[in-house]
């Protein structure tokens, strides 16, 4: 005959409430931690240099916006902005497209190599950009592609697809092949197959990849700064970088210029914070 113990209710209650409120402590740490630097470069931003020098973490007086305009002038963040859209826009497309059709490719066509493919296009995880900088800035200049905006776009997609495949292989695997073999039967080729069957069922994925991918290419600093010499080329992450040098002295340009920068990225995950949230618990991750 054999007994469970089993906790008291009281106790039971008193151990939630600890739980509960440890998570608390720690939820509010982690939100301030986040929240109090971006509301110290917002208010640094509207102080002038003279302002800020005398006491860093002091209230602005009043609001000064000569920052944020000679900022936007001297700093020309205008034309980086504008190619920070560019190049990610157009690298987060095709990426996507790429990587579903592979993803499609590799789980649903019936080839023996497709485990190797997969293999070595996840391998790619493992490549760091800083490893390949050098002998890419090399090969880009031997091609002459070097300082144009197709030399970016394309380590842009190539650093991008070894991770989109591997999400999109790990949804597409879960598409029943039933539909596959019934359309095959009907006489559709696997193009159409793909843009009309897969494509919109693959639509969770699809949106978790164009967000994470955009985000990634907008955020990317090191290729922009390595492989273009023409301002006009740069994004807005190295556009920004030049605060730090030849506009270092004026510390209320450079919050203002940080703050032009970040006001991008907090409006685009207040708009999609929830198809980021779906997209993954759609089933993006799962094997």
């Amino acid at each position: 005959m054999s007994s469970h113990y089993r906790i008291p209710k009281q106790f039971r209650s008193i151990e939630d409430r600890l739980w509960n409120g440890g998570a608390l402590v720690v939820i509010v740490f982690y939100t301030s931690v986040t929240i109090l630097p971006l509301i110290w470069m917002l208010l640094t931003a509207f102080r002038p240099h003279t302002e800020i020098v005398r006491n860093v973490f002091g209230l602005p007086t009043s609001f000064y916006f000569d920052n944020f305009t000679t900022a936007w002038r001297l700093g020309r963040l205008g034309i980086y902005i504008l190619n920070s859209i560019f190049y990610s826009v157009v690298a987060t497309v095709i990426t996507v497209y790429l990587s579903l059709a592979s993803g499609f490719a590799l789980t649903k066509l019936p080839y023996r190599i497709n485990a190797a493919i997969y293999t070595m296009y996840v391998m790619g995880l493992l490549i760091t950009v800083h490893a390949v900088l050098v002998p890419l800035f090399l090969l880009e200049s031997r091609v002459n592609i070097d300082n144009t905006r197709i030399g970016i776009i394309l380590p842009y997609v190539a650093f991008g697809l070894p991770f989109a495949i591997y999400l999109a292989s790990s949804y597409i695997r879960h598409i029943p092949d039933s539909l596959i073999e019934a359309a095959l039967i009907d006489g559709s080729s696997y193009v159409s197959l793909f843009h009309r069957i897969i494509l919109p069922m693959s639509r969770p994925v699809m949106v978790t990849l164009l967000i994470f991918t955009f985000l990634s290419n907008w955020n990317e600093f090191v290729f922009v700064f390595v492989l273009t010499s023409d301002t006009a080329l740069r994004s807005l992450p190295v556009g920004v970088n030049a605060f730090a040098g030849n506009l270092a002295r004026d510390f209320g340009l450079k919050f203002a210029a940080l703050v032009i920068s970040t006001i991008p990225m907090l409006v685009f995950y207040f708009f999609f914070h929830r198809q980021i949230s779906r997209g993954f618990a759609a089933g993006a991750l799962k094997e």
